[in-house]
């Protein structure tokens, strides 16, 4: 065979995958992404720093100037910074802790 009529065929073949490829990719159905909604329908009514807080989100530029908007985002940092009343102790923490009453200097027992 003759290396020019190789390179044709060869060409040929990839021209032709090549537009089988974009036909399929073309006649191929989307599908579309179910869209949710931006915010829940009864987020308002469950908690009003909520629904003061997607009120500022609404204000846009203007919220910042807002002072109802400021004392909203306060009390959302507050609520988020705020440390947990009642700290939860996982196993690893509590057999710690039964460990330090025994004595800190105490070596371990060989039984």
């Amino acid at each position: 065979m003759d290396a020019k009529l190789l390179a044709r065929i060869g060409a040929v073949a990839f021209v032709a995958v090549a537009i089988t490829a974009t036909v399929l990719e073309l006649t191929r159905k989307e599908e579309r992404p179910e869209i949710m909604p931006a915010r829940p329908t009864q987020a308002g009514a469950a908690d009003p720093l909520r629904a003061e807080l997607l009120r500022c989100q609404e204000l846009g530029e203007a919220g910042p100037r807002d002072p109802a908007c400021l004392r909203a985002w306060a009390e959302s940092r507050r609520r988020f910074l705020m440390p947990r009343s009642t700290p939860s102790t996982s196993p690893s923490r509590a057999s710690r802790a039964s460990g330090e009453t025994r004595g800190e200097g105490a070596a371990p027992s060989d039984e």
